[in-house]
């Protein structure tokens, strides 16, 4: 992608994403992840109602009148983005592929979280960390953000989930929310995924195409695996073939929705050219209500 469409699509992605999180999703990220604690912030005279347990005796006695303190809720977090871009994100048979839906959400949560006032930073990962961006505030820090996710060039191909946990447990010691933007399509990430969820607030985003699913009756085709680069036939007239590669695809896909809330992460699956707004609005919804 050339520099200028670059900027490009980076503007569009920006227009795009900032109103969502600015009209949308600002309200609800605000709700569904609160803050670290309560501070101090002023003192104020007593008003009916008031508990008595926030009364400030000094200021009280000085004024001789009751005062109460008031604290306000720290809302400063961290919010990191584990970004998948592993050779299975280019693919997509439907208006996108998940890489670039994959980058639309992660601008969508980008801007919500400046919104709040919170810090991002992204982890890449493909079966190795590619690139580390520290948090950071402010808006010039978000389109960087952009910039690299849509411009990225992993130096491998394959996904390994597992070594991006390790080193985000190892470089975020702070308390923070986590999203793993990924089709976790990896091997097995269960370990250090529950050390994970024990320290921070983790969300997975399952982004996938129906594609990955099911396989259409069209004869002798051959697929290639984007990440090993093998390149086998199959036969998708053979219906035991279709049904088998379903079978196996659907065993792999039960294996992550279980674990993930065994372990204390919430899930949210996404697919290309579906509307994702509604199943983001859903969870902060659902997530501010549990709170």
């Amino acid at each position: 992608m050339s520099t200028s469409a670059l900027l490009k699509k980076v503007r569009q992605i920006e227009i795009k994403t900032k109103g969502l999180s600015n009209h949308i999703f600002a309200g609800e990220y605000h709700t569904a992840f609160k803050g670290k604690g309560m501070a101090f912030s002023e003192v104020r005279e007593y008003q009916a109602g008031d508990d008595i347990r926030s009364i400030d005796w000094n200021v009280t006695a000085r004024y001789n009148s009751p005062f109460v303190k008031v604290f306000e809720e720290e809302r400063e977090m961290t919010v990191m983005l584990l970004v998948d871009v592993s050779a299975s994100g280019n693919f997509g048979t439907k208006d996108q592929f998940k890489r670039e839906l994959a980058t639309e959400i992660a601008a969508i949560l980008a801007f919500s979280a400046i919104k709040n006032n919170d810090k991002v930073g992204v982890i890449f990962f493909t079966d190795k960390v590619e690139e580390f961006i520290p948090p950071k505030k402010g808006k010039k820090h978000i389109l960087r953000i952009i910039r690299e996710v849509l411009a990225f060039q992993p130096s491998r191909k394959k996904t390994d989930i597992s070594e991006a946990l390790e080193y985000f447990n190892s470089v975020i010691k702070r308390r923070s929310i986590c999203f793993i933007l990924s089709d976790f399509i990896s091997p097995p990430f269960e370990k250090p995924l529950r050390i994970a969820s024990k320290r921070h607030d983790l969300v997975a985003l399952r982004i996938h195409d129906r594609r990955e699913s099911s396989l259409p009756n069209v004869g002798l085709v051959p697929i290639q695996d984007a990440e090993t680069e093998e390149m086998i036939f199959i036969d998708t007239s053979n219906k035991k073939i279709r049904l088998d590669f379903v079978k196996n695809r659907l065993d792999k896909i039960n294996a992550v929705k279980k674990l993930l809330p065994n372990v204390g992460v919430d899930l949210i699956d996404i697919s290309t050219g579906n509307d994702y707004i509604k199943p983001l609005i859903n969870f902060f919804k659902g997530r501010g209500k549990k709170r």
